[in-house]
């Protein structure tokens, strides 16, 4: 374990990373601002993209291209001017750097080198969309973007059909359909919510299922999209085997034959009368002493 070293205290270097708007402007937050004011160098995922967003907000910085193709080879000037005590922040075009865009290998690269990292909050398409969604938001699992192969994408949701909380992915309009089919015929008639257009003028909300998207005019389907899908509500196939090694438990407990039943039917969600079957075929000879 490295010595502890707060954050805004101490002498190490500091990297900033600059969540921006995934829409409106309005979402810039005084805090970002700040940070931007105070920087001597910004890191991003796309200079034209970056140099629009703080023109409009009044900024005039250097810039540094750190994008996907070449942040790994980046990421080491960036580290050097940081342990030369300039202080650089880091912004991918929108929402936060690192999730479902460049910026991890940055991280990674920082941390590496002694380099604390700390993220200034702001908009997320992902929280945006589940929060609005309408669906399970107790749990769920970000996946973003699935894989352009085939191949590769039907693995990812092979892995991912079975679980139990909501489902979010991102995905771009050339895609959508596409992506909307593979998620049917992996995932099934499950309920389903595309945001898309977040937080700009046209933004949209359809909800429906996975079947029903099918359907949709792929030319109605324009900007980025987020699609949450609810998790697998399927009953887990609970053994015969499983259900009488339960019922044997609490009979051995002392339970009357009618109360185990009743508990072994609520702990593994199966029907009661399927419990009860298995005790007359299994323990008929002590159903009149436990009744």
């Amino acid at each position: 374990m490295r010595e502890r070293e707060p954050n805004f205290q101490g002498p190490s270097p500091l990297l900033y990373l600059l969540a921006t708007p995934i829409g409106n402007l309005e979402e810039i937050s005084p805090r970002t601002k700040n940070i931007i004011e105070q920087a001597e160098y910004i890191a991003c995922e796309d200079t034209r993209n970056s140099g629009l967003l703080l023109s409009r907000l009044g900024f005039d910085k250097k810039l540094i291209s750190c994008h996907e193709h070449n942040e790994e080879q980046v990421s080491e000037q960036i580290v050097r001017l940081l342990n030369e005590g300039k202080k650089v922040a880091y912004m991918s075009d929108a929402g936060y750097p690192a999730i479902s865009d460049p910026g991890s290998r940055l991280v990674a690269n920082c941390l590496a080198n002694g380099i604390k990292v700390a993220t200034v909050s702001g908009p997320n398409a992902a929280l945006n969309a589940l929060a609005s969604s309408g669906l399970d938001s107790t749990h769920f699992y970000f996946h973003g973007f699935l894989s352009a192969k085939p191949s590769e994408r039907d693995t990812e949701l092979e892995q991912i059909k079975n679980r139990k909380e909501t489902v979010i992915f991102y995905e771009s309009p050339h895609r959508i359909k596409k992506t909307l089919t593979a998620l049917y015929e992996s995932l099934g008639e499950r309920k389903a919510v595309i945001a898309r257009e977040l937080t700009k003028a046209h933004e949209e909300y359809i909800r429906g299922n996975l079947k029903e998207f099918l359907d949709l005019d792929e030319t109605t389907l324009k900007g980025e999209m987020v699609i949450i899908v609810e998790g697998d509500k399927s009953q887990p196939v609970v053994s015969e085997e499983a259900i009488l090694e339960q019922l044997k438990s609490l009979l051995d407990e002392g339970l009357r034959s009618k109360e185990a039943i009743k508990k072994t039917a609520e702990l593994l969600s199966v029907n009661k009368n399927q419990v009860y079957s298995l005790y007359l075929a299994n323990f008929k000879n002590s159903l009149n002493r436990r009744r």
